[in-house]
């Protein structure tokens, strides 16, 4: 997804969940942060190199693939933007690593979704907002992982876009390029996607580049055919998967707001219904950004106008402040949420049996062994009332030793199986 549905439309979806309009901005700010929020702009403002929510296409092409660089790859991708969907799914015929990246595949109503949703009760609006990028991305981003894997992500030849036409629909091929700075052509069916590399650990491989910026389109529908599939079709309907999301974020704010525990496969249908013609003529719209479409759709809503999107409104509070006051600010409310979520994904991934991710503890249990930068977590943690929720920590003395010696004991279970 992209700044007009993160941005403008989580803001459509937190005014129709009963949101003020001042609210409303601030958790769609959040939303759409979480796709600004590098280790470069964490770098830039003294923030805590942890809490990186997005890696820059530059970061990428200089990260490292091994062991210890997949592992921080997957911990942002997986933990964001490609919320593994079932980490105990079961597969036959395969080897046990081939069946940890098939459990980090990203799809609707994952069995982490719930646990992100929850993990931003009370705590305002910078929870809340990156929560909902999280679960409006498990819509786009179905059947694909956030690690490289060309095995997992790939996409073959056979690739067409379903296209409206004055009967119905057509279909005609998608033809892809690989000049990053070519835009996408519309009318052509030209599109810009990673370039084949075989290496199956390439950041090339990395969540949906084999298929471009497809998936981030919401008027989007499309046949293909994934490694991970065998190679057998999917079809993919963009409008249809964004509108389930956006009622799925109304309900899911609604849940936040009025402190009722939020459930897998509930969609805010009736709230949404007085306003779903409009949603969808915007969803359905072939155009790049639908920014202008959404964001006239909110001040509709709201009698207010919308101030755009700027990834330094906060920057001059958080810098400003000492020390002992930067968790207090905006931008540190953002960074405790997403170290957070990452802690909870990390957990959850390495209490499946799977390193890709990280080891990781609860130090809930087991008490604090993590990196530096995760303390501001659990001391912010201690300043709440009631038990803190189980959460996992990357351990720092020795991490890339350990998960050195871990990639190991996976080749040597990969022999055997």
């Amino acid at each position: 997804m992209q700044l007009d549905f993160h941005y403008y439309g989580t803001y459509c979806a937190a005014m129709i969940a009963g949101y003020s309009h001042e609210e409303s901005v601030q958790v769609a700010y959040c939303a759409q942060f979480v796709d600004c929020c590098s280790g470069t702009f964490l770098a830039k403002i003294g923030g805590p190199a942890a809490a990186a929510t997005t890696q820059l296409q530059l970061e990428l092409m200089d990260a490292n693939t091994d062991p210890v660089g997949l592992q921080n790859i997957t911990r942002i991708w997986a933990s964001f933007h490609f919320l593994p969907n079932n980490l105990y799914s079961e597969r036959k015929g395969c080897s046990k690593r081939y069946l940890r990246k098939y459990r980090l595949l990203c799809d609707v109503n994952s069995e982490l979704l719930p646990d992100t949703v929850e993990l931003a009760r009370g705590k305002g609006p910078e929870a809340a907002g990156l929560a909902m990028h999280v679960l409006a991305d498990t819509w786009a981003h179905r059947y694909f992982a956030g690690t490289p894997s060309l095995v997992i992500n790939n996409t073959n030849y056979h690739f067409t876009e379903i296209v409206p036409a004055e009967d119905g629909f057509t279909e005609r091929p998608v033809r892809f390029n690989h000049n990053p700075t070519a835009p996408d052509d519309l009318e052509t069916g030209v599109f810009v996607n990673t370039v084949y590399q075989g290496s199956e650990h390439s950041v090339m491989n990395l969540g949906h580049g084999r298929a471009g910026h497809l998936p981030d389109y919401s008027f989007a529908r499309y046949r293909y055919m994934p490694a991970w599939a065998e190679y057998r079709e999917i079809i993919k309907d963009n409008p249809s998967d964004y509108m389930h999301a956006f009622q799925q974020m109304v309900y899911a704010l609604q849940c936040l707001k009025d402190g009722v525990l939020f459930q897998l496969d509930q969609y805010a249908a009736e709230a949404v219904r007085p306003w779903e013609d409009k949603i969808r003529e915007i969803l359905e719209k072939r155009q790049m950004d639908a920014c202008a479409d959404w964001k006239s759709f909110g001040e509709q809503l709201s009698g207010c106008e919308i101030p755009d999107f700027s990834d330094e409104a906060y920057v001059e509070e958080y810098m400003a402040a000492g020390p002992e006051e930067k968790d207090d600010t905006f931008l540190g409310r953002f960074i405790l949420a997403a170290l957070a979520q990452k802690s909870m994904v990390t957990n959850r991934i390495y209490s499946s049996g799977s390193p890709l991710a990280g080891i990781s503890v609860d130090f809930g249990k087991e008490g604090f062994r993590g990196i530096r930068d995760f303390r501001r977590l659990v001391t912010a943690r201690s300043r709440t009332v009631g038990p803190a929720p189980e959460a996992g920590m990357l351990r720092s003395a020795g991490q890339e030793q350990e998960a050195a010696r871990a990639e190991d004991r996976n080749r040597e279970e990969a022999a055997h199986d």
